[in-house]
């Protein structure tokens, strides 16, 4: 009897995360991180909680009891439905590359892509108050650290550019000296905009410049940068959302209305909800995001209380007791144009 060849599932990995997702789906580095994480934990539960290796597991072994049973570990350990739900979705999208490789894999990713996500009802995310941003700016005091914080936390806001395409900025990245200042980022998929500046992150970003890069200062393109040991290094996300943090528990004791978690991302939400209810076209805010899909930036779109009112206002019934402007022959002319007698 022929020996049946052994189909090891994490085979094809390297292959799905670097060459077909970086090199020719062209997605971003956070998107593809996000898919490794998936399969990473995926192997973790079959290691520490079926133990089985990575060297033995063969794609017959990935049944669909097995990912169900895989999702109610994830549940059982606190993830939420949406953390959840994108892990099912890297398995299932790793297992259709794998089918169109080898057809005799196509059952498998079919079983699979019958699995349901979990139910994750959609909450409207809190955005911050005039005030709420008015307290966080002011919060750095004015040491070298403060004034960084401070530029940091004003150019997410009135930018309204992504974490980490704040701090992927290079000196060379910002244009100050012009009649319309801006910034150049690279933004998801490597896709390149430009940025115009307000007056006040112009007037901050100067300040900045002067202490964090003035002449003979570091030697360094980055325009965000941390010393550590004497070396220089892209600034983290972590950083930031650190000192996020410890700003909002010193504006949290004196206005206690600020949002239970402020991230940064945060002010890209509260920048893009402010601009449409501003009254600001949604392709125009859009296109200011860095957005693809129109669809995407609908997210974003969420009227305010006084937006709902005044839409009901304008369109509310003024009589119900109208009378109608045809008469019974147009009626009955309606009528057989709808095919009625």
């Amino acid at each position: 009897m022929k020996k049946r060849d052994k189909k090891l599932f994490f085979s094809m990995t390297y292959e799905f995360l670097e060459i077909y997702m970086r090199v020719q789906l062209e997605r971003s580095p956070a998107t593809i991180e996000s898919y490794r994480d998936a399969l990473t934990v995926f192997r973790y539960y079959l290691r520490n909680q079926k133990n089985i290796s990575l060297s033995s597991f063969e794609f017959v072994q990935c049944t669909r009891d097995l990912v169900l049973d895989f999702m109610e570990h994830l549940a059982a350990a606190g993830k939420k439905p949406g953390t959840r739900n994108q892990r099912l979705a890297a398995l299932k999208s790793y297992l259709w590359f794998a089918a169109d490789k080898d057809i005799s894999l196509q059952s498998i990713a079919l079983s699979i892509g019958r699995v349901k996500a979990c139910r994750n009802p959609k909450k409207e995310k809190p955005i911050l108050d005039e005030e709420a941003l008015r307290l966080l700016f002011d919060a750095p005091n004015n040491t070298k650290m403060g004034i960084r914080d401070k530029t940091i936390m004003i150019l997410l806001y009135d930018s309204a550019a992504r974490i980490d395409e704040i701090l992927s900025l290079k000196t060379q990245d910002i244009c100050l000296d012009s009649e319309a200042p801006s910034i150049h980022v690279i933004g998801k998929g490597q896709k390149e905009r430009v940025i115009a500046l307000t007056e006040r992150s112009c007037r901050h970003l100067q300040q900045y410049l002067a202490v964090y890069h003035p002449k003979n200062g570091p030697n360094t393109e980055l325009l965000f940068y941390t010393v550590i040991k004497g070396n220089i290094s892209k600034m983290s996300a972590a950083n930031v959302e650190r000192f996020l943090k410890k700003y909002a528990q010193q504006v949290r004791d004196i206005y206690p209305g600020l949002p239970d978690c402020v991230h940064p991302h945060m002010f890209r939400r509260t920048r893009a909800t402010g601009l449409y209810r501003d009254g600001v076209d949604l392709a125009i805010v859009s296109r200011f995001l860095g957005h693809a899909q129109l669809e995407t930036t609908r997210i974003y779109a969420t009227p305010s209380v006084e937006m709902m009112r005044n839409a009901i206002e304008n369109n509310s019934i003024s009589s119900f007791d109208e009378k109608p402007i045809w008469n019974d022959d147009t009626d009955k002319i309606m009528a057989k144009l709808c095919g009625l007698r």
